[in-house]
C-alpha cells in the first residue's frame, strides 16, 4: 500500500506541474486584436475646380542622379493618384505609385497617401502628406512650390498614366 501511496503522490506532482507549466504559458489578461483604423474619407473638390485633372511635369532633385517624371492626377471626388519615374541613362526607370485623397488649403495643395505601390500606409505618419504651394495655375499649366525645387506641370488628357 505505500507504493500505491508514492506513486498517488508522484503522479499528483506531475499534474500540478504540467498545470504549472500551462498557466506560465498562457497569456496574462484577454488580448484584444487591434482593428486598423479606418482610411480617411475624400471629400469632393469645390464644383469647377480649375486643378481637378491629370498634370506631367519632369525636375530634377537635388543628389539625384536622373530626371523624374511626376504625374498627379486630381479627381472631382477627391481621390489623387501620384506616381513618379526616375529615368537615368542606362538604367531601367524606377517608378513610385500611390493613391490617396487631395484637398486644396487656401493656396496650398495637400496630397495624402493612403496606398503607396498597392500597399495601405500609416496615414498619421507625415511621410504620407505632402503639401505644395500653388506658384501659379492656368488652364493648361500648374506650378507647384516643394521644399526641393518647383514642379512645373503641365495638363494631360484624362486617360494618360505613366508608362509603368
Amino acid at each position: 500500500m505505500r507504493r500505491l501511496h508514492i506513486n498517488r503522490v508522484a503522479g499528483g506532482s506531475a499534474v500540478v506541474g504540467l498545470a504549472v507549466l500551462l498557466a506560465a504559458c498562457a497569456p496574462i489578461g484577454q488580448q484584444r486584436s487591434q482593428a486598423p483604423a479606418p482610411l480617411p474619407q475624400c471629400q469632393a473638390a469645390a464644383a469647377g475646380q480649375a486643378m481637378v485633372g491629370n498634370w506631367l511635369g519632369t525636375r530634377k532633385s537635388p543628389g539625384i542622379a536622373g530626371e523624374l517624371k511626376v504625374w498627379i492626377q486630381l479627381g472631382p471626388d477627391g481621390k489623387m493618384a501620384y506616381g513618379e519615374q526616375l529615368q537615368r541613362r542606362g538604367k531601367p526607370p524606377q517608378s513610385l505609385s500611390e493613391e490617396g485623397c487631395w484637398r486644396l488649403e487656401g493656396q496650398t495643395l495637400v496630397l495624402q497617401t493612403l496606398r503607396s505601390n498597392g500597399a495601405e500606409v500609416e496615414t498619421d505618419d507625415p511621410i504620407y502628406t505632402n503639401n505644395y504651394t500653388v506658384g501659379a495655375q492656368s488652364g493648361r499649366q500648374l506650378r507647384l512650390r516643394a521644399p526641393d525645387g518647383d514642379i512645373t506641370l503641365g495638363r494631360m488628357p484624362n486617360d494618360y498614366r505613366l508608362p509603368f
